[in-house]
């Protein structure tokens, strides 16, 4: 493969011609399907295409080349994404990302049914996943093994997505717990980001089981501390840079690690003031940035870089218990300190 840059533009050419296709195909169907079909464009238009990076080097890892069905069974994952981040953005009506109106926030911005033309599009998603999978061209024997991780993947992202909810709901003024936050970011993120993929890729060419298990070593750390990076990006990050809001977390009182660590550390005022911003859906950019400082100077903020470091240091040893093609070692060595590194 080349650079990330020209993968990048490999798996976009296949989501690209995709789009075209199944364009021609809804709007035969109907004329007034325009709306979806430009909805499922701007679904795909963007993205780092990690996921699909993942599956990738998991096939490679396991000894086999560079092809064009390889590119397809990995673009399939970025759809995968593409269907969880409509759904998820609908459950916590973010209504920016990658710097455009999220799906459902533009239906409403059109005078339609915001929630249940978005919900729809998720769902085409997920069907359109499954169908770029198996049309790869891989030869239907490889595609046989993955039928149990597919099943798989789904179950523990929507497992993910479903204690999140609960627990958001559950939580009231109860202080959230580093661990179930982390239980929630392994399920949500972890497993459906990294370990997953590699999994999917590695299976597809027929990799040993000592190789999924150094995966499971590498991605299950690894998507923790993409998670945890997430989390800082929603708190901290730069709206300009990050193309989403840095107060949908703090107004949603998400369980995060970075919360937890903080009501963890916070003396009495400092909780009173958390009672009063965190989980205020019209808290405004003044009182965020009162609880940022408060983050900052109870350590919290520090706590989670060092857990995030800590994670791609475990994650970067789990590769070196196995062997694997040395190109595929180095792009995951790359891949472990990029996945997590973002800027804020």
């Amino acid at each position: 493969m080349d650079d990330h840059s020209g993968f990048k533009d490999r798996i976009n050419e296949v989501l690209v011609r995709l789009a075209d296709e199944e364009e021609q195909e809804l709007l035969h169907l109907h004329a007034e399907l325009s709306p979806l079909t430009e909805q499922l464009r701007r679904s795909l238009a963007r993205g780092k295409r990690i996921r699909a990076a993942f599956l990738y080097w998991g096939w490679r890892a396991a000894g086999q080349p560079d092809c064009e069905g390889v590119i397809r069974a990995a673009a399939a994952m970025e759809l995968v994404h593409a269907a969880a981040c409509t759904h998820d953005d609908i459950i916590d009506d973010s209504r920016m990302r990658h710097g455009q109106l999220t799906a459902h926030a533009a239906f409403a911005a059109a005078g339609r049914r915001s929630t249940a033309l978005a919900m729809i599009l998720g769902d085409l998603l997920m069907g359109y996943a499954g169908h770029l999978f198996t049309t790869c061209g891989l030869p239907g024997g490889y595609l046989a093994r993955t039928v149990p991780l597919w099943s798989t993947l789904l179950r523990e992202t929507m497992a993910g997505e479903f204690l999140e909810v609960l627990r958001t709901d559950a939580a009231g003024g109860r202080v959230p717990q580093v661990a179930q936050s982390l239980e929630v970011a392994r399920y949500k993120t972890a497993k459906y980001t990294v370990e997953r993929p590699l999994h999917l890729g590695a299976t597809l060419g027929g990799a040993p089981r000592a190789l999924l298990d150094a995966f499971s070593g590498y991605g299950l750390p690894l998507g923790e501390a993409f998670q945890l990076r997430d989390d800082l990006l929603g708190t901290f990050g730069d709206p300009a840079t990050t193309g989403k809001s840095n107060l949908d977390d703090l107004r949603d009182a998400k369980p995060t690690a970075l919360l937890a660590l903080t009501l963890a550390a916070a003396d009495e005022d400092d909780r009173r003031l958390l009672a009063k911003l965190v989980g205020n859906p019209d808290l405004g950019q003044e009182e965020a940035s009162s609880v940022r400082t408060l983050m900052e100077r109870c350590g919290a903020r520090r706590q989670v870089e060092d857990m995030i470091r800590e994670r791609i240091t475990q994650a970067r040893g789990a590769l070196e218990r196995v062997p694997m093609p040395v190109e595929a070692r180095s792009a995951l060595c790359e891949l472990a300190d990029t996945a997590a590194e973002r800027s804020l």
